[in-house]
């Protein structure tokens, strides 16, 4: 065993490389990633978001990447002491991985390239014995991180693992010069946010490092993934597959349970001909194998309004003869697959994940996991508190006939046009119908919730024999609320193509704003059997709103 191996068995023996994608480290997986790098040695800093959120300073030196975890991050502030963490040595390809360690794995939680370059030992020719005797100068050449750094061990710590890490006084120290405000990688230009959620390839820690990258499966590529960074636009630019016809098949040939490859992705579904939702007008009942189908068929229309985002389920695992509820929160059997998103502000009591959809499997998953009704945030990750879509909710009342919610939304479309406002309705699946506007980003939610309250008291005073205002229903008088309070962070409305918990499987369905006049349409008009169809001949009209960035008039 060579010397960087021996100092690699610690960090092989906390890692199961049958689950986690990190590298593996030894001479057939280093390929090309060994020796040093052009003008210097390697550095890197990874920003990892795990247990806790740190960050990750790795030297190489000695044929491995010696390495501290820094709870608050590397600053150029001289005046700053940072904590730092001596951990185990990892692998020289370890300098390239970005990706998701497996939840549940040592480490698990998404890692990003924060800044990477080369470095140099300061005042001594020996920096191995610099560590030993614990204190290490050294220049960062790096695309953040430059100038002279100086790793500290005190000789008051006992087990060897507390250090401090602290930037010298030179021309490139920057006083009050703070991690967080950068949080970009420097290799996919993603946050950890966006990697967690659409992370641009896989990495196979088996492979040398120039083949360890392969593009996700299921119609992401890089190009697309980089562009969802940049602008709303991306979201008409980014091409969703759905299933091909054997996969399909595959489906229909199953058992009552069984594993189904979609996409790349491997599914163990079970339960497939349990009823989950029952007929109307005398069809057959909606199996769970029929919801599995219907979700991952409708992906590619559907999850332009989900990618990016935090998701919120209504589920009926034993059918909707039974009580559904909310569930949020990524359960821990989950494949690893999956793409979370870690709320970083949650309360130890609140959801600290949430699953983020970017593929049709991801949608098939959710159906065998009993989730209905899906409804995803109005706002992207990484910046959740800056709404994407304003939303207008007709909530009818008893009284309330479907002429009246016509009226109303007729009165949105009117409104909207005087505006200069582009926006699109859609029937619910249900009794109403919900009108979505998209908004250039900037916003706060307390913006678009009183700029939606606003336009919504203005139609309600032309038919005030329509609409009340009052909280509770059964103080209403059986009319209808416009409901402008669906503008709040992580309140959120049932999703464009979402199944509703009817007999027959309703489909919440966008429209265009000339199919109000037509005499044929209900609320519940289309279902898990027919949208397909109508997706198929004619488009899906919220595509019209991707990508439109407008600024809400001042009222």
């Amino acid at each position: 065993m060579d010397e960087a191996a021996e100092r690699l068995a610690k960090y092989r023996a906390m890692r199961n490389f049958e689950r986690t994608a990190e590298p593996a480290g030894g001479e057939a997986a280093r390929g090309n990633a060994g020796g040093e790098a052009a003008g210097g040695k390697r550095f890197v800093v990874q920003r990892h978001r795990a247990r806790r959120r740190h960050y990750d300073l790795r030297l190489e030196l000695g044929g491995v990447l010696v390495s501290w975890a820094v709870p608050k991050g590397p600053t150029l502030d001289p005046k700053a002491r940072r904590m730092a963490v001596h951990v185990e040595d990892h692998p020289l390809e370890y300098a390239d991985f970005e990706g998701v360690i497996p939840h549940g794995e040592y480490g698990g939680g998404d890692v990003i390239v924060w800044d990477r370059g080369t470095w140099e030992p300061a005042d001594t020719d020996d920096p191995e014995q610099a560590l030993a005797d614990g204190n290490l100068h050294f220049d960062l050449f790096g695309d953040k991180l430059a100038g002279r750094f100086v790793l500290i061990h005190p000789k008051r710590d006992g087990d060897g693992k507390q250090w401090l890490l602290l930037h010298k006084q030179d021309d490139h120290a920057r006083s009050g010069w703070d991690a967080e405000d950068h949080l970009k990688s420097v290799k996919s230009g993603l946050t950890n946010d966006e990697v967690a959620a659409a992370p641009a390839a896989l990495w196979h820690g088996d492979r040398p490092a120039a083949e360890a990258e392969e593009p996700i499966p299921g119609g992401r590529t890089d190009k697309a993934a980089t562009r969802r960074k940049d602008h709303p636009a991306a979201e008409a630019e980014t091409v969703f597959v759905g299933p091909t016809e054997q996969e399909l098949a595959e489906l229909e040939a199953l058992g009552a349970r069984g594993t189904w490859t979609l996409g790349g992705r491997k599914l163990v579904l079970t339960n497939l001909d349990k009823v989950l939702i029952p007929g109307r007008d005398g069809e057959e009942p909606i199996t769970k194998r029929e919801l599995i189908r219907y979700y991952a068929s409708i992906a590619p229309a559907m999850l332009p309004y989900l990618a990016g985002r935090p998701l919120n389920t209504q589920r009926f695992p034993g059918g909707i003869g039974k009580p559904g509820f909310w569930h949020k929160e990524v359960p821990d059997h989950a494949p690893d697959w999956l793409q979370r998103w870690h709320n970083e502000a949650a309360a130890a009591d609140e959801v600290q994940q949430y699953l983020v959809p970017g593929a049709a499997a991801d949608l098939a998953w959710l159906a065998n996991f009993g989730a209905l009704e899906l409804h995803a945030w109005t706002s992207r990750i990484p910046d959740v508190g800056s709404p994407t879509w304003t939303l207008f909710d007709i909530d009818p009342g008893p009284e309330t006939s479907f002429d009246d919610v016509l009226v109303l939304a007729r009165l949105h479309r009117t409104a909207l046009a005087h505006l200069g406002l582009v926006g699109r309705p859609k029937v619910t699946g249900q009794r109403g119908i919900q009108v979505w506007v998209p908004v250039e980003p900037g916003y706060t939610f307390a913006e678009t919730r009183a700029w939606a309250e606003t336009v919504s008291k203005m139609i309600g005073k032309t038919v005030p024999e329509l609409v009340s205002w009052a909280w509770h229903k059964d103080r209403r008088g059986g009319r209808a609320r416009l409901d402008y309070t669906q503008n709040v962070h992580n309140k959120t409305l049932v999703a464009p193509y979402s199944v509703r918990p009817q007999p027959g499987a309703p489909v919440s369905v966008p429209l265009e704003w000339d199919e109000l006049d037509d005499p044929d349409l209900t609320p519940a008009r289309w279902t898990v059997r027919t949208v397909l169809d109508r997706v198929k001949t004619a488009g899906d009209p919220f595509a019209a709103l991707l990508g439109v960035s407008q600024r809400l008039p001042k009222l």
